[in-house]
């Protein structure tokens, strides 16, 4: 088990023009209280391989911030974001799978391409859904043990994120991959049934909830 800190903070940056002068005085703020309300991202959290670290709260709290700052604790090497794998134009989805079909097929089906029209199709033509999926699939298969996902299922319907949720932490238990992921939902909980749930709100540190006592 790795104990992960992180703290990023943005600090506020001039300069004002004269409307922002204005609404700085019409509540009263000055420069220096600009500087020291900005916002300040922190959590600790202990972390063991394989994982399931989903990171919640509302939109705008900062719950990429953290995601990206637990990133950059992992080698590089070690860590796939899904934001890194390509999209290509130049093959079919199940060309960009270098397992047997019978497997590439089942990491398909698994994360909801498994009709023909999606297996044949190529990635950049893809929905912009299917593109996240596909991008997940990849990551999952790549090899590496830890996997970083931004709006996990945020663009999906009930039934389908429930389903992938599901699926997605049955697979990372079995390869035993490190999943860290962040989403502003909370209705996949039971399905993805994380080991760990960083709680980011708008103000103060993270809350950090663990599944089993550390």
């Amino acid at each position: 088990m790795t104990t992960y800190t992180v703290s990023r903070q943005f600090a506020w940056q001039g300069p004002l023009s004269e409307r922002a002068v204005q609404v700085c005085r019409m509540f009263g703020l000055t420069i220096d209280r600009l500087t020291d309300r900005a916002p300040n991202h922190r959590c600790a959290v202990d972390i063991r391989p394989g994982d399931i670290v989903y990171i919640t709260g509302p939109s705008g709290a900062g719950k990429s911030v953290l995601l990206r700052e637990l990133q950059q604790c992992v080698p590089a090497s070690e860590a796939i974001p899904l934001s890194s794998v390509e999209l290509p134009d130049d093959r079919t989805v199940i060309d960009c799978f270098d397992d047997d079909i019978v497997a590439s097929l089942r990491t398909l089906s698994m994360v909801g391409l498994g009709d023909v029209f999606s297996i044949l199709n190529r990635p950049s033509r893809l929905s912009d859904g299917q593109k996240y999926r596909f991008r997940l699939a990849r990551a999952l298969v790549s090899g590496r043990p830890f996997v970083f996902a931004d709006e996990f299922c945020s663009e999906l319907d009930r039934i389908t994120a429930a389903t992938l949720a599901f699926n997605v932490h049955r697979f990372a238990k079995r390869a035993n991959l490190t999943l860290v992921l962040a989403s502003a939902r909370d209705d996949i909980l039971i399905d993805l049934a994380p080991d760990v749930v960083i709680d980011k709100g708008f103000t103060g540190d993270a809350e950090i909830i663990y599944k089993e006592r550390r």
